[in-house]
């Protein structure tokens, strides 16, 4: 069977997209990934064939419009009986569900997030016309995988269809990794640049914290006005903007960080009910945690001991939480943070992958 993949970016990022194309090669699929040329064409290098379609938008609203006409033109001329169509997200869902139904051939669903409650559009028009989507849609969809155990509730609650839960984590490191002995100490962030991340927050607990770094890896729309706040605050000896990094290259940073923060804010239902990739990627890398009690993170924290949990955003308080983990240092969470990372790992979770595709082909042969 071949497998036509959907998504809204120029490919280069999307660690849960490639992860997955990847399971299904494995598993004997033929994959093919569609995405587009926002954010530009950075090199691409995969083991499937990927085509970017080329967009003239310079606005995000005329983008998703754009793409999502030009998507389901080039779905329906490269579809045919033998294909397994897999959407990624809410806003390319229409293209993929009516290409769906015009060649009866079956369609997955895959929802990295709650989308109709992300921050970026929490009470702006937009917001009503993505909950209008979703309810027409999300309720017909017969096959379906999302990213935690919350999301899966939250939309067997709301469409009474229960997604199958496809954590996005990385593969396990078995290699013994080298604790090194930094000085200063090495605070980590790795991610998207954005409100409701906490960043500001965990620029203004510097102040606090001597003999300290915070990294920053990633870009995005809040970057500059972080950049700033460090400024103002005078702790750009502090704090470093390390920029994005293709994947192999922040995993070499995230092992030599002595903590790993996940801050996220409560703003809505999609960053509360989230399981941030990064948290996986610290445990894999045996980097202890300062994170927020989230449902998600309480799940693991309340069966493995990876770090430090803060109760709330007052800068302070996680300052005194990174100097916890700090005075323990990295050895004292070890076997914690290897016993996690032998469950939380893509090898556990790509099973669930392969045992619902199997199931798509057997129903629809």
């Amino acid at each position: 069977m071949k497998v036509l993949v959907s998504v809204f970016n120029n490919l280069s990022t999307d660690q849960r997209v490639e992860k997955v194309c990847k399971t299904l090669m494995d598993h004997g699929y033929q994959v093919e990934l569609v995405g587009n040329n926002w954010n530009g064409l950075p090199f691409l290098k995969r083991d499937y064939p990927t085509k970017r379609l080329s967009l003239k938008s310079t606005s995000l609203k005329t983008a998703y419009l754009e793409f999502n006409v030009k998507l389901y033109k080039y779905l329906l001329k490269s579809a045919d009986k033998k294909t397994i169509l897999l959407a990624n997200d809410l806003d390319i869902l229409v293209p993929n569900f009516l290409v769906s139904k015009k060649l009866n051939i079956p369609l997955v669903f895959d929802s990295h997030e709650i989308f109709t409650e992300m921050p970026a559009i929490q009470g702006r028009f937009t917001q009503k016309i993505w909950r209008l989507l979703e309810r027409k849609y999300l309720p017909k969809i017969k096959y379906m995988m999302t990213e935690s155990e919350s999301y899966s509730e939250w939309f067997q609650e709301k469409y009474q269809i229960k997604p199958i839960v496809v954590r996005n984590i990385p593969k396990r490191i078995i290699d013994d990794i080298v604790f090194p002995e930094n000085r200063p100490k090495v605070i980590l962030y790795q991610g998207v640049i954005n409100q409701s991340r906490g960043l500001p927050q965990a620029i203004e607990a510097m102040k606090y914290l001597e003999n300290v770094v915070f990294k920053i890896i990633g870009d995005g729309p809040k970057r500059k006005e972080f950049e700033g706040l460090v400024l103002s605050k005078n702790l750009e000896k502090k704090v470093q903007f390390l920029g994005q990094m293709l994947p192999e290259d922040m995993r070499k940073v995230t092992k030599t960080a002595d903590v790993g923060l996940s801050l996220e804010e409560n703003g809505g239902v999609s960053y509360l009910y989230s399981l941030p990739n990064k948290v996986s990627d610290y445990i894999q890398a045996k980097v202890p945690l300062v994170m927020i009690n989230f449902p998600e993170m309480m799940r693991i924290k309340n069966e493995f001991n990876v770090g430090e949990i803060v109760e709330n955003h007052e800068p302070k308080n996680i300052a005194e939480k990174i100097e916890t983990v700090l005075k323990n240092g990295r050895k004292y969470y070890k076997l914690d943070l290897e016993n996690a990372g032998k469950k939380l790992c893509w090898e556990e979770e790509e099973l669930k992958i392969k045992e619902l595709f199997e199931k798509v082909v057997k129903e629809n042969s």
